[in-house]
C-alpha cells in the first residue's frame, strides 16, 4: 500500500532560524523540536533536562490515600496479600515491579496471573475464589479490574479487600474497590492520564514507601520493569512516560535484575546499549509469548528470581516459545489476507470482522495488528470455539475503536480497551450482525482519505547536512514513541549504488548516494519495492529515519527507509 506523504513543516523558517541560534542547535533539530510542541528555551530545557524529580506527587492521584493505608495496615498486620495481574507484559512487569517492592520491606506476597486461554482477561470469579481458599485477605490488581464489578462485588462478598491499579477506560460505574487507582477517572485530579498499568503499580509504591518513610529512590532500581511495560503497552512517551523509559533503560542497560540479565543474553543483546526499539521488538515479545501460548506466571517468576539456574531455564523457555508464536502469527496472517482477499471487499470496506474456528487465540491480537499495518483498516479477529468467540482489536488513527465498540454492546458479552487497541467476547451467531453494524460505524466515520496510510515527515534534508553533531542531536531527543515519534526525513535526487538485495524475510537492502556522500540502507518488509530501485542512472526520492546500527562491533550509520518513490 502507498503511502501519503505528509509534511509536518507547519512553522516558518525565520522561527526555526530563530529557534536554532537560541538553542545552538541544527536548524534541522530546531525544526523537528517545534514540529513536537517545544516552542520556547523553556520547555526545551525541560525536555532535555528530564529529570526524576520531575515526577508527580503520587498523593494527587484520586483514592491514593486510602490505598497506601490499606497496604501499610495489611504489612503490619501481616495479612495474606495477593498480586492479581494480566498476562502480558504491562501485567507481568506490574506484577514482578509490586512483588520486589514488598520484597524490599521485607514482606513476600504470592501471585496470580490467569491463562489466557482457559480464564480470559482480568479478575476472574474462580480466581477470586481460589484466593478465598487460599486465604487471601486483600487483592491488588494490576493492569485490570476497573470494569470488573461482579468478580470485586464477590471478593468484598467473600470478606477480602480489594485495591485496583489500572489504565484501562472505566466504565460510568465504578466497582465497589476500596480503591481504585486509574489516572482515567473522571473524578481524578492527577495531572497526567497516559500511565499504564505498570506505571501506576510504580506510582502506588512510590506513595506506599513514602508513607512509610521509606525511601523512594530504592523503588528506582526496578524503573527497567516500567520502561519494559510502557515500552510494550505503546502509551505516549510524554510527561511521566518519558522519564519512566528513559531513566528505565538506562537501569535496564546496567540491570541488577538476575532474570532480565538472563533474558538480555538469550535476546543477543548483552553487548548493548539497549533502545526503546530492541525492547519493543526483541525483548518484550519474548515475555508476552509465555502469556499468549501459555501460562504467563512463568514470566514474573523470571522477572523476580534471585537465582541464576531458573533464570536462564525460563529464559529459554520464553525464547523458544516466541519461536513457536510466530509461526502460529504468520499461519494465521496468512489465513486472514485469504479470508479478506476472497470474502471482503478491501479496497471498499471500511473495517475488518474476522474469525475462524482454529485461530489461537494468544495471537490474534498481534495478527489483527499485522492486518492493519497491511491494509489499514480497522480489524476484529475472532477465535471461535463451541459457540463462542474471544476478539481482539486493533484501529487507525482517527477511529475510536473502544467508543465503536460500544455502539455495539448490545451485539457483545462483554469488551474493554482503548482507543486503538481493544478485546471482546461475542457469541459466534452475532459476528455477522457484528461485522455489518461495525462497518456502518465506521462508514459514518471514516472518510476515504483517512483509510489511506500517511507518513509524517519533519524535514526535507541532503545527506551533506547528517553530520555527527545531527546525530548527537537526534539521539538527546530519545526515547522515541507516541507523541515523540522518532523523527523521518525526505532526500530527494538520490542515486542508488550497486545493486539492491532482498534479504531475510523481505528486507530491501542497498546503498544510495547524494553530495558525494554514500549511505547504508535497510528497508525491512519493503522487499515489493525492488523494481522502484534502478542502478546508476535512475534517481529517487528516500523518507527514512536516521540510525546507528553495530555489527561486529563495528557501528555505522544507515537509513532506515519507509518509503521509496
Amino acid at each position: 500500500m502507498d503511502l501519503q506523504w505528509e509534511f509536518i513543516e507547519t512553522t516558518p523558517a525565520v522561527v526555526v532560524k530563530q529557534m536554532a541560534s537560541e538553542l545552538a542547535v541544527p536548524p534541522i533539530i530546531a525544526r523537528v523540536m517545534l514540529n513536537r510542541g517545544i516552542d520556547s528555551f523553556d520547555s526545551a530545557k525541560e525536555f532535555f533536562n528530564l529529570s526524576l524529580l520531575q515526577l508527580h506527587d503520587p498523593f494527587l492521584m484520586a483514592d491514593m490515600q486510602t490505598a497506601v493505608e490499606r497496604l501499610a495496615q495489611a504489612l503490619a498486620r501481616k495479612e495474606r496479600l495477593l498480586i492479581y495481574g494480566d498476562y502480558d507484559v504491562d501485567g507481568t512487569t506490574g506484577t514482578a515491579l509490586l512483588t520486589l517492592a514488598f520484597r524490599a520491606l521485607g514482606y513476600e506476597v504470592s501471585h496470580y496471573i490467569p491463562e489466557r486461554l482457559r480464564e480470559g482477561y482480568g479478575l476472574s470469579t474462580a480466581g477470586i475464589e481460589k484466593a478465598k481458599a487460599d486465604g487471601v485477605q486483600l487483592i491488588l490488581a494490576v493492569d485490570c479490574g476497573v470494569t470488573a464489578h461482579e468478580e470485586i462485588t464477590r471478593a468484598r462478598e467473600l470478606g477480602m479487600d480489594v485495591i485496583v491499579c489500572d489504565h484501562h477506560q472505566p466504565s460510568a460505574q465504578l466497582p465497589p474497590a476500596n480503591a481504585l487507582l486509574n489516572p482515567k477517572r473522571s473524578d481524578c485530579p492527577y495531572p497526567f492520564k497516559e500511565l499504564c498499568g505498570v506505571g501506576v503499580a510504580f506510582k502506588l509504591m512510590q506513595g506506599l514507601y513514602r508513607h512509610l518513610r521509606h525511601d523512594d529512590k530504592d523503588l528506582f532500581r526496578h524503573l527497567d520493569l516500567v520502561a519494559i511495560g510502557s515500552s510494550a503497552d505503546i502509551v505516549p512517551l510524554v510527561d511521566e512516560n518519558r522519564a519512566f523509559v528513559k531513566f528505565g533503560l538506562e537501569q535496564l542497560n546496567r540491570t541488577e535484575n538476575i532474570g532480565l540479565r538472563a533474558l538480555i543474553k538469550v535476546c543477543g543483546l548483552e553487548k548493548g546499549p539497549i533502545d526503546s526499539g530492541h525492547v519493543i521488538f526483541i525483548v518484550a515479545p519474548r515475555i508476552n509469548a509465555v502469556g499468549r501460548m501459555g501460562d504467563a506466571r512463568r514470566a514474573v517468576n523470571l522477572l523476580i528470581t534471585e537465582d541464576e539456574a531458573p533464570a536462564v531455564e525460563i529464559a529459554q523457555i520464553l525464547d523458544a516459545e516466541n519461536r513457536e508464536r510466530r509461526n502460529i502469527d504468520d499461519e494465521t496472517f496468512r489465513d486472514a489476507i485469504e479470508i479478506i482477499e476472497t470474502q471482503c471487499d478491501p479496497e471498499n470496506d471500511t473495517a475488518f470482522v474476522l474469525h475462524q474456528e482454529n485461530w489461537h487465540s494468544g495471537v490474534i491480537g498481534i495478527v489483527a495488528s499485522r492486518v492493519v499495518e497491511k491494509y489499514f483498516r480497522p480489524t476484529v479477529m475472532i477465535a471461535t470455539a463451541n459457540g463462542m468467540g474471544k476478539g481482539s482489536v486493533r484501529s487507525i488513527p482517527g477511529f475510536d475503536i473502544h467508543h465503536a465498540l460500544s455502539q455495539c454492546a448490545d451485539l457483545l458479552l462483554a469488551f474493554g480497551g482503548h482507543k486503538y487497541a481493544a478485546g471482546l467476547t461475542i457469541a459466534t451467531e452475532q459476528i455477522p450482525a457484528l461485522r455489518q453494524r461495525l462497518q456502518e460505524v465506521a462508514g459514518r466515520t471514516l472518510t476515504r482519505e483517512m483509510l489511506v496510510p500517511k507518513l509524517r515527515i519533519d524535514s526535507e534534508i541532503r545527506f551533506a547536512e547528517i553530520e555527527p553533531r545531527l546525530v548527537s542531536f537526534l539521539k538527546a531527543l530519545s526515547p522515541f514513541g507516541p507523541q515523540n515519534m522518532r523523527p523521518v526525513f525526505v532526500s530527494r535526487g538520490v542515486r542508488v549504488s550497486g545493486t539492491p538485495q532482498i534479504v531475510g524475510n523481505n528486507h530491501l537492502r542497498f546503498q544510495a548516494i547524494q553530495d558525494n556522500k554514500r549511505l547504508d540502507c535497510i528497508g525491512f518488509n519493503l522487499g515489493d519495492k525492488l523494481p522502484r530501485l534502478s542502478h546508476g542512472n535512475s534517481e529517487v526520492d528516500l523518507a527514512y529515519l536516521l540510525e546507528e546500527n553495530t555489527y561486529q562491533g563495528r557501528t555505522t550509520l544507515q537509513l532506515r527507509i519507509k518509503d521509496i518513490r
